[in-house]
């Protein structure tokens, strides 16, 4: 089921909230996004405006598979997660887009990514995704940041693109 834009967001189970300022639990996230563990990395949705932009929650902890090797004795989020952290993030705004129901965005490409300081465990990821076009109904950009305790760890644009599965 998907959701009414202007009003709420629906999860497929039918399970609404409003658009001002909602939750989506782990796992009404995890009805709209096909991403599971350990590739499942938004913990939360806390904020929601139907078309335009999310902000999630990742919780980072020692026990994920990465920290063993990533880096012994110094762990460090690799930040090809944190990208795709945010990446799905925006996968939240974009499969509520009318008329995506049952389709698949993967990324077209990522511009002017910068990482600005470690994301290590204890921390907690705050990523914001805005999205800035979406084309031909198949194309989407996004610029997407992540901050942990108010300050910027990552920014960069999201390219998305639509395919059936």
């Amino acid at each position: 089921m998907k959701s009414d834009l202007t009003n709420s967001i629906a999860t497929p189970n039918g399970a609404a909230m409003t658009s001002a300022s909602s939750i989506l639990n782990v796992e009404a996230i995890q009805t709209l996004l096909p991403h599971r563990y350990p590739f499942a990395l938004v913990d939360r949705i806390i904020e929601y405006v139907p078309g335009e932009r999310a902000v999630g929650i990742k919780n980072v902890t020692i026990n994920e598979p990465h920290f063993q090797g990533h880096f012994p004795g110094r762990p460090l989020m690799p930040g090809v997660l944190i990208v795709e952290a945010m990446a799905q993030v925006g996968g939240i705004v974009l499969i509520q887009l009318p008329d995506i129901e049952g389709d698949l965005f993967v990324f077209a490409g990522i511009d002017k990514v910068r990482f600005r300081r470690p994301v290590v465990p204890g921390d907690q990821l705050v990523m914001t995704v805005e999205l800035l076009s979406f084309k031909r109904r198949r194309f989407g950009k996004m610029q997407a940041k992540a901050e942990v305790d108010g300050q910027r760890v990552c920014e960069g644009e999201l390219m998305f693109s639509l395919i059936d599965h």
